[in-house]
């Protein structure tokens, strides 16, 4: 069974590459997203288009093609890869709330 996560990017997947074919089933979380066994019958073209969605929509960077290969073996390893980068960016303070060096003047000046 999906979780909330797992069938927003299950949703995503079929609309951003147009899946047409889409398993009846809900598709076990773990199944290979990409592939000959692939329940969505995504090939390699399909993965650099998945990547972009993510990142746009989730603001993550997905980088190496070895990350990208383990980040995309299923929707689960989506999904995680997805909450862990979004926790760190909670714990991360936004430039907009770091004091700034730019125009502090010395003391004296």
């Amino acid at each position: 069974m999906l979780d909330a996560l797992e069938k927003e990017l299950h949703n995503m997947i079929v609309d951003t590459c147009r899946v047409t074919d889409s398993p009846q089933e809900e598709p076990s979380p773990d199944a290979p997203l990409i592939g000959p066994d692939s329940a969505f019958g995504l090939d390699s073209l399909d993965a650099v288009e998945v990547v972009v969605a993510v990142q746009r929509k989730y603001n993550v960077r997905i980088d190496a093609r070895e990350t990208s290969r383990q980040v995309l073996q299923s929707l689960r390893t989506l999904a995680q890869f997805v909450r862990s980068r979004q926790e760190n960016a909670s714990t991360i303070t936004p430039a907009a709330d770091r004091p700034s060096a730019q125009g502090s003047k010395p003391d004296g000046a």
